[in-house]
């Protein structure tokens, strides 16, 4: 069946990417050199049956989130993004919206630190991309869940344990970056939605958004509990992308210590399912990963 110009695009694009760059294994018996389709449409949080039709011209008006989703996906230059909005009718995000763009040159830092645990997300802190080693010590990210403030906010379940001091400055530092964000792009209709959803779901968000509170993320320890490797202190550091806002949340660990050595045990068991959750945090206890 023939597809439109986009999915023939995508398709062409899929071909050229490297498994292992986009740090999956390559495996020994591809028939092509580049992405699988449930691969691409892994990295880009879509189904395959929807990527299917998207290449094959069954579906015609991709929304803004699957074009920068899927721009993310085949590691496309910047000029190679506008193109693909542009063949899907859409116009790429403009300067008043929170950038979403991760340059190549941050793709292949992710490569770099693959068995450092990476993830970027923009200045909403909203999850873009992550190395396997990230996810397989946090686990997989869907839905408003992929939102750091969400997450420190509204969501329960995390791994990340910390005490009540330390929730207390991350709360503060997500609410003051997020009014940093909000006054560098008022126009950003995703971010006000966002915003005014923390407002609904959390009293707490609530009331430290119209205290005026401000704040600001800084290098911090972070104890995982991970259900198969177990305790897992970390260092994080998170490190801002000039000119893109974009935020890299860097784990390390000691060398030598416990902990290196269960984050190199991660590295062997990856995100496989061997067996139930142990170390989960106390009942009740507050959790944040943002």
């Amino acid at each position: 069946m023939p597809g439109t110009e986009f999915g023939e695009t995508v398709r062409r694009w899929r071909d050229r990417v490297a498994p292992q760059s986009a740090g999956l294994p390559s495996g020994d018996r591809r028939r092509a050199p580049g992405l699988r389709r449930e691969e691409l449409a892994g990295l880009a949080g879509i189904s395959v049956d929807y990527l299917t039709r998207l290449e094959q011209g069954r579906a015609r008006n991709p929304s803004d989130q699957v074009v920068d989703a899927l721009a993310r996906g085949l590691r496309l230059t910047a000029a190679e993004r506008a193109h693909l909005y542009a063949i899907a009718g859409l116009a790429p995000p403009g300067r008043g919206l929170v950038p979403g763009f991760v340059p190549p040159g941050v793709h292949r830092l992710l490569d770099r630190l693959a068995g450092t645990p990476v993830a970027v997300s923009d200045a909403m802190w909203t999850l873009l991309i992550a190395n396997p080693a990230y996810v397989a010590l946090m686990g997989e990210r869907e839905g408003r869940a992929r939102n750091g403030a969400w997450r420190t906010f509204v969501t329960t379940g995390s791994r990340v344990r910390h005490d009540p001091d330390v929730v207390a400055a991350t709360e503060a530092a997500t609410v003051g970056d997020l009014r940093r964000t909000a006054a560098r792009y008022p126009d950003d209709p995703r971010l006000r939605q966002l915003v005014a959803d923390l407002r609904t779901a959390s009293p707490r968000f609530a009331n430290l958004w119209d205290s005026g509170v401000v704040g600001e993320h800084t290098s911090s320890v972070k104890t995982i509990d991970h259900p198969v490797v177990g305790p897992i202190t970390l260092d994080c550091d998170v490190v801002t992308v000039a000119g893109s806002d974009l935020r890299i949340m860097i784990y390390t660990a000691e060398p030598a210590s416990e902990a290196a050595e269960r984050l190199a045990l991660l590295g062997v068991v990856g995100t496989q399912d061997l067996g139930p959750e142990v170390g989960s945090p106390t009942p009740g206890a507050r959790v944040s990963d943002a």
